[in-house]
């Protein structure tokens, strides 16, 4: 069996997208997902994605949302 800090390591040396995997399933099981709520969730994550699609929405740069969030910090 490995130690912790061989898994850690071991973890740190994969891909990001298997990385970001790694780390959500570990963080389902300290807070077990809600299926209803899940359902719901991707209920907005489509229709939303449909609304970006569509043009029927505009989609904000990400340097924008941060620059906005830091703003508000420094008012």
């Amino acid at each position: 069996m490995h130690g912790m800090k061989e898994i850690i390591e071991e973890a740190a040396s994969l891909p990001v997208e298997e990385r970001a995997m790694v780390v959500d399933s570990l963080l389902q099981t300290l807070n077990p997902p809600d299926a209803e709520i899940e359902k719901e969730w991707l209920k907005v994550a489509k229709r939303r994605l449909a609304e970006l699609r569509s043009g029927s929405v505009k989609a904000i740069p990400g340097d924008e949302v941060f620059a906005k969030i830091r703003e508000s910090f420094n008012k």
